[in-house]
């Protein structure tokens, strides 16, 4: 079979190597990502909204939800970085359709950080006054 321009010579890993790869490619991303002010910052409010769960004493369940929509906050914040860096490699100019991609990014952010604080402010004032 003939090879096109798209082909690779690299050998793809599979099975437990593909895993460990893929393991290795997620941890690089996290450490790249820990260089975001504003990730270090979410995960200071993760802890923090953890403490606030136990002084209140949310149930398993809250804790479960509030997990939930970290982690998506986090891959939010993920893709709004990838998105960032992407368009800064691309497009280094200021332009008007890399300011749109990176705007709506940080709204995708946005929407979740109010998603969680919603979330926690209904756990605190339904255990405080529930």
């Amino acid at each position: 079979m003939e090879k096109t321009p798209l082909d690779s010579d690299i050998e793809r890993a599979s099975g437990i190597r593909r895993l460990i790869a893929a393991t290795r490619y997620s941890m690089q991303g996290l450490r790249r990502l820990w260089r975001e002010e504003a990730f270090r910052h979410e995960v200071i409010a993760f802890v923090a909204g953890l403490v606030l769960f136990a002084i209140v004493g949310a149930t398993l369940t809250d804790y479960l939800v509030y997990l939930v929509l970290m982690l998506v906050l986090f891959s939010v914040e993920s893709l709004n970085t990838a998105v960032e860096e992407l368009v800064d490699r691309i497009s280094p100019e200021i332009s008007t359709v890399g300011r749109h991609a990176k705007d709506l990014g940080s709204f995708a952010v946005f929407c979740l950080l109010c998603a969680n604080g919603l979330f926690t402010l209904y756990v605190v004032v339904r255990s405080v006054w529930g």
